[in-house]
């Protein structure tokens, strides 16, 4: 599932959460967030609602093109290892 957000925050993540799980039961379960330049702990909380989602089916997430904002957060918050995260593509 591609993120077409520029922004992951407290502000916009609260519709995501459900379209990501749907996108997750139907099999989709690499997010691109190519297109993500700015975050806060919301996109953090989001990402492990992702991740626990896949967890109920048998399964994990992968997220690619991770800014390096999220990057930071999650291994601030020690869920780095929790999220299968790929940085941006320089």
């Amino acid at each position: 599932m591609k993120i077409e957000a520029s922004e992951l925050t407290v502000a916009n993540v609260a519709p995501l959460v459900d379209s990501g799980v749907a996108a997750i039961h139907a099999g989709d379960l690499t997010f691109d967030l190519s297109a993500v330049k700015a975050v806060d702990s919301a996109a953090i909380a989001l990402l492990l609602t992702w991740q626990r989602a896949a967890q109920t089916v048998g399964k994990r997430i992968a997220m690619t093109g991770c800014p390096p904002g999220l990057m930071s957060l999650a291994k601030l918050y020690g869920v780095d290892q929790l999220l299968a995260v790929h940085p941006h593509d320089s």
